[in-house]
This record gives C-alpha cells, sequence and structure tokens, in this order.
C-alpha cells in the first residue's frame, strides 16, 4: 500500500499568518524525525532563538516522564520551539505552564473555546487531553536556553487502544470545532501567542502570567492525589500554583508545596 502524501508545513504559510511575530521565528519543516525535541537540543549551542522544529511525524517522540508520544500528519500537530531567556536555568522555573497559557490563548482565538490546563503540563478539553507540552534547558553562559515541545491532537484516531487507569482519555480539536483549522493556521496562532508570553516571562517570570494560569486551571479547588513513581504522596485539594510554578496542595498539614519532575495529578 503506498503511503500517504506529506502533509509538510509551508513555512512561508506560516510566516504569512505570524502577524506582529513575523521574523521572530524560523521555521523549519521536516517529513519525519525521532523527536523534534531532541533534535533541537542537539542544534541548541548553534541554533538561533526562535528555531521552530515542526515534523509530519515523530518516530520516537516524549511526552511527560519519558512517556512516547506517537503523532501522525493527519491527526496531530507536533513541533518544538528553541528559546534563549537572559540569567540563570532557575529563572524559568514554571515555564512549562506560562507555555499553557499561550497554547490554551492560541486555540481560542482558533475558535476552540473551553479549552483548560492541567498542572504541569497538560492542554485539556473537559476531563481529556488535547495535548501535551515538555520543556527541556540548557545553561548558555549567561542565558538559558528552552526547547519547548508541543504536541496537540487536531483528530481523533480511528484506533486509541486500551487507556491505562492513570492515564487521561484523548481529546481533539475536532471535538470542539465543527471544521477543525488547518494546522498552518494553529501553529502560527500558538507561535503569535508564544512570543507575547516569552517577552512577558522573560521580564517578569512565571509570577507575570500565574492569574491567566489560575483562570485556565482545570482543577483548582479540587480534590486531587499527588503520585509519584505510582505511589500516593500526598493528597488534598488543589490550590493552584504559586509565583515560582509550584503546586500548591491543601492538606492535613496546611498548604504544601509539590515541584515539577515525576509528580501527577490524578482524582480520587
Amino acid at each position: 500500500m503506498p503511503e500517504s502524501p506529506s502533509l509538510l508545513i509551508d513555512p512561508s504559510r506560516v510566516n504569512a499568518l505570524l502577524a506582529e511575530a513575523c521574523g521572530r521565528f524560523e521555521i523549519v519543516a521536516v517529513a519525519e524525525c525521532a523527536s523534534t525535541n531532541t533534535e533541537l537540543m542537539r542544534q541548541a549551542a548553534d541554533a538561533p532563538s526562535g528555531r521552530v522544529l515542526v515534523a509530519d511525524r515523530q518516530t520516537a517522540g516524549r511526552g511527560s516522564r519519558g512517556r512516547a508520544w506517537v503523532a501522525s500528519p493527519e491527526s496531530s500537530l507536533t513541533f518544538s520551539v528553541l528559546w534563549t531567556f537572559p540569567g540563570a536555568l532557575a529563572r524559568l522555573s514554571g515555564l512549562s505552564l506560562a507555555v499553557g497559557v499561550a497554547v490554551a490563548r492560541a486555540l481560542a482565538r482558533c475558535g476552540a473555546g473551553g479549552v483548560t490546563l492541567k498542572w504541569p503540563n497538560d492542554v485539556l478539553y473537559g476531563d481529556a487531553k488535547l495535548g501535551g507540552i515538555l520543556v527541556e534547558l540548557k545553561a548558555d553562559g549567561e542565558t538559558a536556553r528552552a526547547v519547548v515541545g508541543i504536541g496537540l491532537n487536531l483528530r481523533l484516531p480511528e484506533s486509541i487502544g486500551e487507556i491505562g487507569a492513570a492515564a487521561l482519555p484523548p481529546a481533539a480539536l475536532e471535538q470542539i470545532v465543527a471544521a477543525p483549522p488547518d494546522r498552518h493556521l494553529v501553529l502560527a496562532g500558538v507561535l503569535t501567542e508564544l512570543a507575547r508570553v516569552f517577552d512577558g516571562f522573560a521580564a517578569h517570570g512565571f509570577a507575570g502570567l500565574r492569574e491567566a494560569w489560575h483562570a485556565l486551571h482545570a482543577w483548582q479547588d479540587r480534590p486531587v492525589r499527588v503520585l509519584r513513581d505510582g505511589r500516593v504522596e500526598k493528597q488534598g485539594v488543589c490550590a493552584g500554583a504559586d509565583a515560582d510554578g509550584a503546586l500548591l496542595l491543601r492538606t492535613a498539614a496546611g498548604l504544601e508545596r509539590c515541584l515539577s519532575g515525576d509528580v501527577s495529578l490524578r482524582r480520587p
């Protein structure tokens, strides 16, 4: 059976849609790569800030905590962005949350209302996963370089397969809008919002976007369990995030902070 034709992103079409963000990104489109994040991390020392790598297919795409992310051009949009920030790596605490704000804003502009965020890197519709964010960091002298990977479901696959008890079910843009927008429009919209969010983050950190994130937080004031390595570590009521992007949890012991890493949120 012949392979389906490539749906390769046309960088010139995306650039034409970037509005005030035009000129701030260098878009590279490939038919296939192992992982856009891995490839951009490899290029990070020499590539310019603003390079975007978008792939039709990822053969070894990675989600949070090393989970595999399998994508096809017919059903998804997967890309990574390299960005340079002033200062040390510690200043980038909470960046994945800030990126989520940019993604939700962009999807709203594409007609996808009701998109919310789950700490620290999931994009939701209802209680299903619409997309994911993976941020990887690298120190570079007096600056820090971030590779931000984003995967969005445009359409649900014909076969989803078995979903583990700890995993969220999938959602797709086709469930939210009558006609899912062209991938060029979605990519341009996300990049435009990312440029705005990155500028604000460079100046004020996550603290400047904390209120916006809270307005999109899916599980605010809801009971949750915090799992580590599959075991319940804490449980309480989700109280949002602090100025550094750490999860705040109201427990019997009081208000506790949970840092990003291998921590997952699940309902009781």
